[in-house]
């Protein structure tokens, strides 16, 4: 197996793009390995890495489809949804809490004020 060539940050040739510089352009790397990376040196840790892709063998971001558009909003609600109330909070539920911030703390005086407010 052939070693990855190695650039230092922001010395990178051209014809080469990270994954995000490559969505920016409307492309992605379209099943291509990676074929270089960046290192980008830090004081106390290792280096920080970004993988570096070939521009001229990346492909256009495939478009949305119908489909597609009714999966995402479905994904999208179903993580405003709380699994206790089974309400739509209006925001994405915290993993950390795992339910809207009312379930969570019914007693907090700031959804009892608010409660009143409305």
């Amino acid at each position: 197996m052939a070693a990855l060539p190695v650039y230092r940050w922001r010395l990178a040739p051209d014809g080469y793009a990270t994954y995000r510089q490559l969505r920016a352009r409307g492309l992605r790397p379209g099943g291509q390995g990676v074929a270089a990376q960046l290192e980008r040196p830090r004081r106390h840790r290792g280096p920080l890495v970004a993988y570096l892709y070939l521009i001229e063998q990346a492909k256009p971001v495939r478009p949305m489809t119908p489909a597609r558009w009714a999966a995402l909003a479905k994904a999208n609600a179903a993580r405003r949804t709380c699994p206790e109330c089974r309400r739509d909070a209006g925001y994405v539920i915290p993993p950390s809490l795992g339910m809207c911030t009312t379930c969570a703390f019914p007693d907090s005086s700031v959804h009892v004020a608010l409660a009143k407010e409305g």
